[in-house]
């Protein structure tokens, strides 16, 4: 091969390329050669805007090297969303300074479905801000500015970006903050977002420079990849604006967040936009409120929920019809206390590998108390108690078990990220011969019971060995091997998210899509060969020798306030009738029917239901509203000809209503829709 030539791997085959060929040449020229074939590609998500090289994400300036495997990246692709948006977090940052010269920088990564930057600013950025700022950043992209890479050691970053201490701050993470010490993992840099900017092998700082002259126009400290050009932004919107601590802490400063979306074309943009208002109306923290479920109480501190007395009937039927669930599989309940002495904690790794999740401790009697982030360390206590034998195994425990974790106060939201909560927590202890029996029953229960509320569709994950890993490769196999019988015996639909298990055990996560198509992580199934090494616990086999079990973790829910949440935002606030905090509601047409609804009231109570008679001086139009409203399954209501038929008129939710229905008829279409659990 001439020295001037270079031979690459171009998306599977192999090519002959010019010495200094960049990335986005090689690309293009197999892109001119499939340009005519019919089967080509060309929506808006089909796109090129960076590549793969050699499987590392790298801008189309990329120059190649002989012997390098490129792959287009387009724009639709997970890879191409995430540069899409990192690009435009970058113009919005440019936007930011240029209308806000004293504004220092934060960080500015791409996030699920959008971007943010953080930013240090004298006062809270206004609606009429963010309009300014988008209008700034149209005439960015229209201008078309490169994305350039550069190489910088960490004094010269230092030098350019004198004036950002937030970036110096991040460039001392990198290097490890003084001559000798050791730079920080994207591991150790966390995932506040701190990656991006530093978080690749060398530090780098991205110029945009106008297309025309060179001139440069702005500048970051990134890893990239970015767009080619900020043209390449085809659409985008700011949606909102508020605080965040530094790097996720409280003890650090409160910067301003900008938060965005940015997409591959307007009408991807447009349904997102569409979904997040329907989402902004079945949003459980609007309807938790409206319909007085639960609060966030100042005076007992972020993600520390109460249920009020609505809510907590909800909540109740969702426990009680678990625990029934439970029970007939086989469980045993039991129940363990809210804090622990920190002895625990240290066989089980807790403390070695979470402490940055847990509260603090308390000092008691000269011992520390520590409130429990996992249930699992006190369920193995209770499996230890005394000696074990085969005949016992499967042993599955069970508890609606209380932890405590110090989320960072960035990531508090609502029900579905709170300090408190509820697990519904099993642990199962089996032999190695009944794994794969074992997760394949669970996995079957799981998802059956999820059916019972009303959810439908579902996708499983299976997250393999990573890397860096404990225990026992055969170990490791073994467990691998039982989780994808469980799955492939179910029949869902799986990915499998090769090396993505916790350093200690493979699991599958359970997702569920909600009534408006959004993806909920809900159930998780984990083998943990591990635990019950740190704690020594065995049974006696068929043969008299001592063994180890297996134990899984599997939270069904995940917590009974996160499911709430979910289950809130997938029923829009509006409960089938057997969750339904009120379930009935009678409403006299006068004064003088209202004994004749007590008395069917009476009836239905007699039954489970859950009825009230509405009283009020309200006129009956406006009873009917505070009913619906109030998302009231069914509505009864009484006139002179129901009562002189001994009858009542249905009104549903909808606004449909059915009149001179028999009162034993009325009772039995409701009890029938509850005991069914069907909506209404």
């Amino acid at each position: 091969m001439p020295a001037e030539k270079l031979r690459i791997t171009l998306a599977g085959s192999e090519h002959v390329v010019e010495d200094g060929t960049t990335a986005g040449l090689a690309l293009a020229d197999r892109a001119a050669l499939t340009d005519h074939d019919p089967g080509t590609d060309r929506s808006p998500g089909a796109v090129v805007i960076a590549a793969r090289v050699n499987g590392e994400l790298r801008d189309l300036t990329c120059p190649l090297a002989d012997g390098d495997q490129v792959a287009p990246v387009t724009i639709g692709s997970d890879d191409g969303l995430n540069i899409l948006r990192h690009s435009a977090a970058h113009v919005m940052a440019q936007a930011v300074q240029d209308l806000f010269p004293q504004a220092k920088l934060g960080i500015g990564p791409p996030i699920e479905n959008g971007f943010y930057y953080d930013f240090d600013v004298p006062a809270a950025f206004t609606p009429d801000d963010l309009k300014a700022i988008e209008q700034k950043m149209r005439q960015i992209v229209k201008q078309g500015q490169r994305f350039s890479r550069r190489v910088v050691t960490d004094d010269e970053a230092r030098g350019e970006l004198a004036s950002e201490p937030y970036k110096l701050e991040l460039i001392g993470l990198k290097g490890g903050g003084s001559p000798g010490g050791a730079a920080a993992s994207d591991t150790e840099l966390g995932d506040s977002g701190e990656s991006v900017e530093v978080g690749g092998s060398e530090l780098t700082i991205y110029d945009n420079l106008n297309p025309a002259s060179g001139e440069l126009c702005w500048k970051d400290l990134c890893r990239g990849p970015h767009l080619p050009t900020t043209r390449n932004i085809p659409a985008f919107k700011l949606l909102r604006s508020g605080g965040a601590y530094w790097r996720g802490s409280e003890k650090n400063p409160q910067l301003q967040r900008i938060y965005g979306t940015a997409w591959p074309s307007r009408e991807a943009q447009d349904e997102y936009l569409a979904l997040m208002a329907e989402a902004e109306k079945r949003d459980h923290r609007k309807l938790g409120a409206e319909l007085d479920l639960f609060s966030f109480p100042t005076e007992i501190g972020s993600g520390l929920p109460v249920f009020h007395p609505k809510g907590g009937i909800i909540r109740k039927a969702l426990e009680d019809y678990s625990r029934k669930r439970h029970e007939e599989s086989g469980y045993d309940f039991v129940y363990t206390p809210h804090i622990t002495k920190s002895n625990l904690f240290e066989t089980s790794g807790h403390l070695q590998w979470y402490a940055e999740g847990m509260y603090p401790p308390m000092e008691l009697e000269g011992a520390k108390y520590y409130p429990k982030p996992m249930n699992c360390p006190m369920h193995i206590l209770i499996y230890a108690s005394r000696g074990r034998s085969y005949r016992e195994l499967p042993l599955r425990l069970f508890e609606f078990g209380t932890v405590y974790r110090y989320e960072k106060s960035g990531v508090v939201h609502g029900l579905t990220r709170a300090r408190g909560f509820t697990q519904d927590d099993s642990h199962i202890f089996c032999t190695p011969e009944q794994l794969q029996d074992e997760l394949a029953s669970l996995l079957d229960f799981v998802v059956g019971l999820l059916r019972d509320y009303g959810l439908t569709e579902f996708e499983a994950e299976l997250s393999t060995r990573p890397e860096k890993f404990v225990g026992e490769i055969a170990d490791w196999d073994k467990a691998e091997a039982a989780l994808t019988y469980a799955l492939d015996k179910s029949g869902l639909p799986y990915v499998v998210a090769a090396g993505e298990g916790a350093f200690y055990a493979p699991k599958i996560d359970v997702h569920v899509k909600d009534a408006i198509g959004r993806r909920w992580q809900l159930s998780t199934l984990q083998v943990d060969f591990q635990e019950p090494g740190r704690f020594g616990i065995e049974y006696q086999a068929a043969d008299g020798s001592r063994q180890r079990p297996y134990m899984i973790h599997r939270a069904l829910f995940g917590s009974i306030e996160r499911f709430f949440g979910i289950l809130t935002e997938h029923y829009a606030g509006a409960f089938p009738p057997w969750l339904a905090p009120v379930q009935v509601v009678g409403i006299p047409i006068s004064d003088a029917h209202a004994g004749y609804l007590q008395n069917v009231a009476t009836r239905l109570r007699e039954h489970g239901i859950r009825v009230e008679v509405d009283t009020s001086d309200d006129r009956m139009q406006k009873k009917i509203r505070t009913a619906q409203r109030q998302k009231v399954p069914y509505m009864l209501l009484a006139g002179d000809e129901d009562v002189a038929a001994n009858a009542v008129s249905f009104r549903y939710r909808s606004g449909e209503q059915k009149n001179g229905v028999p009162i034993a008829d009325a009772i039995a279409e409701i009890t029938g829709a509850v005991a069914s659990r069907v909506q209404v």
